[in-house]
């Protein structure tokens, strides 16, 4: 009974505090309830002077038309036109002044330097700031920025080798790349400071940039593709003349399916690109003319919808280049499943260990 006594008299005194009811939830500076009332009350203060601010910045400087300042706006179509960025990037620096483009040209060589071309040299040096300060005194034993740093190389890695398999690692590298320009690039259009600049423009806005990079995606598969299967056999993807041995209408279809296939490669780089361009720039115009119209609340969602979005455009972008490359260097008309009479029959312990497997699985169902 002592025994019994001293030991339920232990286990309360060390259990006794765990087990005290907690405060009540609105109780307390440092409670729960407590942190997160003031967190929501911080919330809504912030919200309501937000939209304060917003309210006076429209009063005292009003909307006004394009290259207006100071003149009323007459309604919507002037908020648009005011927001709406034209595809024709804005020249910078022109080596040429003397020689204009003509207004109507649309593909014309012109020495200059454009806000694209501008912002994009902008950005490649943050990247390389970025990949210099956070790979410099790589250790053994990581600390939380070589930790951020591999989980974000790692797991676009594991992305890669899932969709091609081991073998895909070696184009990691590229699609990484891609990835980071082209996130960072559709990222800095929705800095406010790229709305009151001409100087700057995101890369990605232009169409000029997104055909460059669909370009350069192009080149990379298609060489891969001729590295990996010779010329005879990247090219025998397209043209397939073995059709003709089963008779001449298979291999005129086999023909013309291959000539379809081989005319879809020269559109990739279009839709490539166009993606791109088309989702960046009408995403840019949209979040300019909400802004415009609407107070703060609806721009702030719309603005985080839009980091999403130009997230994923940057993850589709390099995901098919990668995509491509698989298909480039994948041999031709390789049987996904082999013929019966190619299949080695198991020996004859493998075939008991196959057996024994068998009846373990059942046996383990069948409890």
């Amino acid at each position: 009974m002592c025994v019994e006594r001293s030991v339920s008299s232990d286990l309360g005194a060390m259990t006794g505090p765990s087990d005290a009811a907690p405060p009540p939830a609105g109780e307390g500076s440092t409670g729960p309830g407590g942190e997160r009332g003031r967190t929501r009350r911080t919330a809504i203060w912030l919200l309501g002077a937000v939209v304060v601010l917003d309210i006076v910045a429209f009063l005292v400087i009003p909307p006004f038309p394009k290259g207006e300042p100071g003149k009323p706006v007459t309604g919507i179509a002037d908020l648009i036109t005011a927001n709406l960025e034209l595809p024709a990037p804005h020249v910078v620096w022109d080596f040429a002044p003397n020689d204009p483009v003509a207004p109507g040209a649309i593909v014309f060589n012109h020495a200059s330097i454009s806000s694209p071309i501008f912002t994009t040299w902008l950005v490649m040096v943050v990247v390389l700031a970025i990949v210099f300060m956070w790979t410099r005194r790589m250790t053994m034993v990581p600390g939380s920025r070589q930790n951020i740093l591999e989980f974000a190389y790692e797991s676009l890695e594991n992305w890669a080798i899932s969709l091609g398999g081991p073998g895909v690692a070696r184009h990691v590298p590229l699609f990484a790349s891609f990835f980071l320009f082209i996130l960072l690039s559709n990222w800095s259009g929705l800095l406010p400071i790229f709305g009151r600049f001409e100087e700057l423009r995101a890369p990605t806005s232009d169409v000029n940039v997104t055909i460059g990079l669909a370009l350069v995606v192009f080149v990379y598969y298609n060489y891969q593709g001729f590295r990996a299967l010779g010329v005879r056999g990247y090219l025998g993807k397209f043209f397939v003349l073995s059709g003709f041995r089963q008779g001449l209408g298979a291999g005129l279809i086999d023909l013309f399916v291959g000539l379809i296939e081989f005319m879809l490669e020269f559109i990739k780089p279009v839709t490539l690109s166009m993606r791109l361009f088309g989702n960046i720039f009408g995403g840019e115009v949209a979040l300019g003319v909400i802004t415009a119209l609407t107070i703060a609340l609806l721009p702030a969602l719309m603005l985080s919808l839009e980091l999403l979005l130009n997230f994923v455009q940057a993850l589709i972008f390099s995901t098919l280049m990668l995509i491509y490359t698989i298909i480039a260097i994948e041999a031709p008309h390789a049987e996904e499943h082999p013929r019966d009479d190619l299949v080695e029959a198991p020996q004859a312990g493998q075939a008991a260990d196959h057996g024994a497997g068998i009846a373990g699985a059942t046996a383990g169902a069948t409890r």
